[in-house]
């Protein structure tokens, strides 16, 4: 256990399909709230799906969510690839989010208010885990924060002959061929690849941003489109000259303050907005 004045970090051992997985629970000291006001949110690390680990959530957005706001927050040791292709990550994060539903007493969370977030890979995870859940109608989600997330196993606009820094069209190649498996060059389904997503409707309310150099420019403004056109509350800020992860990477830049603000702007909105009860 590690306590700080803003925050306790518990980790913890769950079931999943491979047996088990290390998760990490961050609840609040400083500005804890109760049960009622207070969101679960299931965060998911970067790493195109290939490398990162759960330990990132102290560099991300969402620690700040616990800090300042008082979320309690769950950040899954998810399987990577290329050891473990899809579909381990998203069976690993369905099982975190499945413990976070049936925890929320325990958790001190309102069980209407479950949300998912991460960035990068995380953020592709974080819209496949809302398709996934949809679907199987086992969680319902409040609120979904896909950070310039890492959705299309298909070149776009941005991300076909794109060298910005951090990630590029090579990088982007092989992180997907890593994930995809045996399903590289075939048909490939959304809870894979959400760009393959024929039916937005009855997903979560969503916000993300995204710089425009970076490869995941197109697909994310894709992505909230097709929410939008599906009925769903869905909306995108779009940072000039911003390559991918530069929030986290530069939080100090004039661009990354302004991002910073308005996610936790929107997010504070869909605390007081957006509540999904559980069946």
């Amino acid at each position: 256990m590690i306590t700080n004045k803003y925050y306790t970090v518990e980790e913890k051992t769950i079931p999943s399909t491979n047996g088990e997985m290390e998760i990490l629970i961050i609840r609040p000291t400083k500005n804890a709230k109760p049960k009622e006001e207070t969101p679960g949110i299931l965060w998911m690390h970067g790493g195109g799906y290939v490398v990162g680990m759960a330990k990132m959530i102290y560099m991300s957005r969402a620690i700040d969510l616990v800090k300042k706001y008082g979320a309690v927050v769950v950040t899954p040791e998810y399987r990577l690839a290329p050891k473990h292709p899809y579909p381990a990550a998203l069976e690993d994060c369905y099982a975190a989010l499945k413990y976070l539903k049936d925890n929320t007493e325990e958790l001190g969370v309102n069980s209407s208010q479950i949300m998912v977030g991460g960035e990068s890979a995380g953020g592709g995870l974080t819209a496949a885990l809302c398709m996934y859940a949809r679907d199987r109608a086992e969680v319902n989600i409040a609120f979904q924060m896909p950070l310039y997330p890492m959705l299309d196993n298909q070149d776009t606009e941005s991300s076909k002959d794109n060298k910005s820094p951090v990630w590029d069209t090579k990088r982007n190649h092989m992180a997907w061929k890593a994930y995809l498996g045996s399903l590289h060059g075939k048909k490939i389904p959304a809870y894979a690849s959400p760009a393959r997503q024929n039916d937005y409707s009855n997903l979560p309310p969503a916000y993300t941003f995204v710089g425009d150099i970076e490869p995941f420019y197109c697909e994310t403004l894709t992505y909230i489109e097709n929410l939008k056109k599906a009925g769903i509350e869905a909306s995108v800020d779009v940072y000039p000259n911003c390559y991918h992860a530069f929030d986290m990477l530069a939080p100090y830049k004039k661009e990354s303050k302004e991002a910073i603000k308005k996610f936790e702007e929107k997010y504070l909105y869909a605390t007081k907005h957006y509540f999904a009860k559980q069946k």
